[in-house]
């Protein structure tokens, strides 16, 4: 995967989509103001997060090459909000390695192609409901083809009894919009989700580079021989973060009015959700239930720039140990001119407290792929 070396004032336009604001540093209220030293301000962005309930802890990428000690970090660095906190300068990263400070570090903003494995619910018991499932499915599938890149790859599974793959990574971009289109309601059958997520974490662990799940579901499972606990180990283990796109409100709101005190609407849809935010939260990744396809935009922009944008660390480690021995890493933000915390700011000047993600520690054996003999 390839990064490039941009002007950190700048990022893609889909961020830039998000919000009608610049990703430049604004003026103070009142114009024309310098800002204060040791200051960073930030456009303002919606309030709450998009996605429901938190975060898991997500994966850092740490390369070591073994030949120049060059150590290459990709972290994100987040408001409270889960939101990716733009213009932050070099000088303003302080990056330390078994608690020493490494100099000459190198700066630059990721926009990654990604590869994404889309698993979609695809049937159930109620032969009526099933049919407004297959509307929102499709509707729900066919809006990821929005975000997609032409680097990006994209693979599309269907579940019910079983897993159906409709189109694998080979398969170009603009041959999958009659594939979501073309779906026809499904027969009466079981959903058995938790076998499902089983075997797309399977699928996706050899996939290299960023990746990530779709998963497009109710949150229902009713004959799965997998454990709700056995997805959760599988989602903490594996590589791969689940973004979830719950249609329980939709769904919910469906059976009510269809069939107003039959099956469909005794359904457990406070369990369904749970289980959801626990599979995207242990996986690092994020579950959003939005009400109407409306929402959608909104929610596909928010994953693909929590899923694709990452700050990019490099530097020389200063460190002389066995590669086989873990080394800590601690990276803060910093006003270079004081050496004291960065202040970040948003456009009406509230504090906005920032979050690193990194991981803390690697091993150079293992981060440049070399084996322990």
């Amino acid at each position: 995967m390839n990064h490039t070396r941009v002007n950190l004032r700048n990022l893609a336009p889909a961020l830039v989509l998000l919000c009608p604001l610049t990703w430049g540093q604004a003026s103070p209220p009142g114009g024309g103001a310098k800002e204060p030293a040791g200051q960073l301000r930030i456009p303002s962005r919606s309030q709450p997060a998009l996605f429901r309930g938190q975060q898991g802890k997500q994966r850092t990428e740490i390369h070591f090459d073994p030949a120049t000690a060059m150590v290459t970090i990709k972290l994100l660095v987040q408001d409270p909000n889960g939101y990716f906190i733009p213009n932050i300068r070099r000088e303003n990263f302080a990056v330390y390695e078994n608690g020493v400070r490494q100099q000459d570090i190198m700066v630059d903003v990721e926009h990654a192609a990604v590869s994404l494995g889309v698993l979609m619910e695809y049937g159930g018991r109620y032969q009526a409901f099933n049919k407004i499932l297959a509307e929102e499915v499709s509707r729900t599938g066919h809006k990821v083809l929005e975000v997609l890149r032409q680097d990006d790859k994209v693979a599309i599974w269907t579940y019910a009894d079983n897993v159906n793959q409709l189109a694998d990574f080979s398969r170009g971009h603009d041959t999958l919009d009659s594939l979501f289109y073309g779906l026809k309601p499904p027969e009466v059958s079981e959903v058995n989700l938790y076998d499902a997520m089983l075997s797309t974490f399977a699928f996706m662990k050899p996939v290299t580079g960023r990746k990530a799940i779709f998963l497009i579901s109710s949150g229902i499972d009713t004959f799965s021989h997998a454990k709700l606990e056995d997805v959760l180990a599988a989602a903490r283990d594996g590589d791969t973060s689940a973004y979830v796109i719950g249609l329980a409100p939709v769904l919910r709101d469906a059976a009510a009015s269809l069939q107003p005190g039959g099956p469909a609407s005794r359904i457990d849809w406070t369990r369904a959700e749970n289980e959801l935010q626990m599979i995207a939260r242990s996986s690092g990744g994020r579950a959003y239930f939005p009400r109407t396809t409306l929402e959608l935009s909104a929610v596909y922009d928010d994953i693909m720039e929590n899923l694709r944008v990452r700050y990019v660390i490099s530097y020389k480690s200063s460190t002389n140990t066995d590669a086989n021995v873990p080394r800590t890493v601690r990276v803060e933000l910093i006003d270079p001119k004081t050496g004291g915390p960065l202040q970040i700011v948003d456009a009406n000047g509230k504090t906005i407290r920032a979050n690193v993600v990194v991981q803390e520690s690697y091993v150079p054996a293992a981060a440049s792929g070399a084996q322990k003999q």
